[in-house]
């Protein structure tokens, strides 16, 4: 049975999360090459591919706003804290995500920044401090992806 954590018990790391979290910067990586890649070659292949990376960015932040509602379901004392900022992230990756590539990806990689410097902030008290390392170099790479991709668009 798994290990639950607790107010006072913190979330243990999990090695295929791990694995998971490494693999799912691949769609950053390979988004950013390409919109280099294909550069001004093909003006279509550009935008879907630039368009493509935006909404997976977008997903990915909407996906760490949401981590908050779990760790807010374990709180011994109910929040709002984690339930309020859980959302946040999803409408600021909408906004991103209708903006022309070049500044949405940026706007992308500025709130990966951000969703990190806040769970900074509260991961320790909600027990998942352990995950900052891992969150740390993900949100780097990701953040370096958009921040390149949209110097390409």
């Amino acid at each position: 049975m798994p290990v639950a954590a607790t107010a006072h018990q913190p979330l243990p790391l999990n090695p295929l999360a791990l694995r998971l979290g490494h693999l799912g910067l691949l769609p950053f990586v390979i988004g950013a090459a390409l919109v280099w890649l294909v550069g001004g070659r093909d003006a279509e292949a550009h935008a879907w591919i630039s368009f493509a990376l935006s909404a997976y960015a977008a997903l990915i932040i909407s996906f760490l706003g949401g981590i908050y509602w779990g760790l807010g379901f374990r709180q011994v004392e109910a929040s709002a804290q984690p339930f309020v900022w859980g959302v946040l992230p999803s409408l600021g990756a909408w906004v991103a995500l209708v903006m022309p590539a070049y500044a949405g990806l940026v706007l992308h990689g500025v709130m990966l920044i951000v969703c990190y410097l806040v769970d900074r902030r509260l991961y320790p008290a909600l027990g998942a401090a352990a995950w900052l390392t891992l969150r740390f170099r993900l949100s780097a790479v990701a953040a370096l992806c958009c921040f390149l991709a949209a110097a390409g668009s």
